[in-house]
């Protein structure tokens, strides 16, 4: 079953890494502004289709490796090289995408692409009114499950066990306990709270984002970030209700032992995994980032002479993003699917890494 687990996540792996350059908008290559009167340049589809194949290539390789080694190794080893192939695919497509980020890059600057064009920003105020990402209020929902479950743990607290379960092995069975204390009682809620929160925030500053349009097809660009906005909310609800599921039977099973049915802690985390995995996959093919991968019906003439605002300057290595004149916390990826914090704003330091701190630090205390 352990094989079985790595190699679907491996294999998850390099067909999310391989199809990323086709998650992307068409004016974004490998995370370098391009016109719109060049997305069709042959090279730039050359460099898409080898960096594609040359991770396929390094995933099937750690697949062949990885039954290899089953074969040869201990139960722990096996795991280690099992979570070593995870980085080794998840490293060696970053290597290769900072490669044809300096290729783009190299290329754009020698056929001076976009030199003679007017570089324009383009806003339409009336699309906050149609925007339909979730209402922010929904993401305390799972906030007010946990908080009942936390009253629940404290009513019930003489009848924890005196070891506390605080992880669960492959098999469904306890593997790591901490000595029976309030805080231990009740640490693996405060995480799912602490995680409730971050996830509540990330919304709040997505949804504030701005809207961008590109500027020589207004209409089509509209309907596309609308409805990456839209799944982009549902998906993180999705993972909140999800995670809330998982950590909240898990303390529940602390609390009653008949539901510490080692088949159900088995097939939970499974499940949890295999639709995480399912509803990322289909948010990136169905979506794309920016809404990319949405058909659209409309016929809209590209216009002459205009190009969107060239933010190159501020995506460091068309990765992180630093702005401080832009007020937004979060931002469109620009390579890959979903948002990534603004450096230039502290406070969306606070949202992403204050909770992460914070997480670490009670597991490190159990």
């Amino acid at each position: 079953m352990e094989m079985t687990i790595f190699l679907t996540i491996i294999a998850f792996l390099t067909l999310m890494q391989s199809a990323m350059p086709y998650f992307s908008k068409q004016t974004i290559t490998f995370g370098v502004t391009i016109p719109e009167s060049h997305t069709d340049d042959a090279r730039l589809s050359t460099f898409k289709r080898t960096y594609s194949a040359l991770v396929l290539i390094t995933g099937v390789l750690a697949c062949v490796i990885f039954v290899w080694l089953s074969s040869i190794m201990s139960e722990q080893n096996f795991i280690l090289a099992g979570l070593a192939l995870q980085f080794i695919v998840l490293g060696s497509s970053m290597i290769l995408y900072f490669f044809f980020h300096l290729k783009v890059m190299a290329l754009k600057k020698k056929e001076a692409w976009g030199n003679q064009l007017k570089q324009v920003t383009v806003t339409d105020l009336s699309l906050r009114s149609q925007d339909e990402m979730l209402p922010t209020f929904l993401f305390a929902l799972p906030m007010v499950i946990t908080l009942g479950l936390l009253a629940y743990t404290a009513v019930h607290y003489p009848n924890l066990p005196d070891q506390i379960p605080t992880h669960w092995g492959p098999n469904g069975k306890p593997d790591a306990f901490s000595d029976k204390s309030p805080f231990s009682a009740i640490a693996m809620l405060v995480i799912l709270l602490i995680m409730q929160a971050m996830f509540g925030l990330i919304h709040w500053s997505t949804k504030s984002a701005g809207i961008r349009l590109r500027a020589a097809k207004k209409q089509a660009s509209k309907i596309q970030q609308l409805t990456f906005r839209k799944y982009s909310s549902w998906l993180l609800f999705f993972v909140s209700i999800l995670v809330t599921v998982l950590l909240g039977y898990l303390q529940m099973a602390n609390i009653h032992d008949q539901l510490g049915n080692s088949t159900v802690l088995f097939i939970l985390p499974i499940g949890f995994v295999i639709l995480i995995l399912a509803a990322t996959a289909f948010y990136a093919f169905k979506i794309g980032q920016g809404g990319a991968r949405i058909e659209i019906d409309i016929v809209e003439e590209s216009k002459d002479g205009l190009t969107d605002i060239d933010e190159d300057v501020h995506w460091k290595a068309g990765i992180f993003y630093v702005n401080r004149n832009d007020p937004s916390l979060f931002v469109e990826k620009r390579f890959g699917v979903g948002w990534t914090i603004n450096f230039g704003q502290p406070l969306s330091y606070f949202i992403i890494f204050v909770p992460l701190v914070l997480i670490i630090g009670i597991s490190l205390f159990l």
